[in-house]
């Protein structure tokens, strides 16, 4: 007879539990995320301490896989954006690596014209110079800079004094 009240208290516990969950209305993964706690916790009002876990726990996963497919995103979005970032980047050092090498090939340009220069320079002052000579010149040519300086910053209305190279 104890059995028998036991199989009894069972089942009707068996009972109201399907009832309780026939008679709840079944939420679906969209509505079961997008509700509030509140809302949730309405909804669980009633249900049995199972069937309160067992959508909890749906929720949290449901959640938890909504958070790591914005993360999926969000991660695939920035790598989409660094690896644009970094063409640009390669773009630029390419564009900046041949500027460099015009330059360069003015600079030296440059230089060889300076020297053809310098070249001519020396053939056209009484011929080649001896080292010598270039010692003389190279200090005449220091005075005449000093000079203009000294003359340019002792300008007070006063007139300028005639410089002249010594060779």
């Amino acid at each position: 007879m104890q059995g028998m009240t036991t199989d009894l208290k069972t089942s009707k516990a068996l009972r109201v539990k399907r009832e309780t969950g026939e008679n709840a209305p079944a939420l679906s993964d969209d509505e079961l995320v997008a509700m509030s706690v509140r809302e949730l916790n309405l909804h669980l009002r009633g249900l049995t301490k199972d069937d309160v876990v067992r959508l909890k726990q749906r929720r949290r996963t449901l959640k938890n896989r909504g958070y790591a497919a914005s993360c999926r995103i969000k991660r695939v979005t920035q790598k989409e954006e660094l690896e644009r970032q970094k063409i640009d980047l390669q773009h630029e050092v390419d564009k900046l690596a041949r500027e460099n090498a015009s330059m360069r090939l003015e600079l030296e340009s440059l230089r060889a014209k300076y020297e053809a220069l310098q070249c001519f320079a020396r053939t056209v002052t009484r011929g080649p110079l001896s080292p010598g000579k270039m010692a003389a010149t190279s200090t005449s040519v220091i005075t005449i800079v000093k000079s203009a300086n000294y003359n340019k910053s002792n300008n007070n209305n006063s007139s300028p004094t005639p410089f002249t190279a010594h060779s």
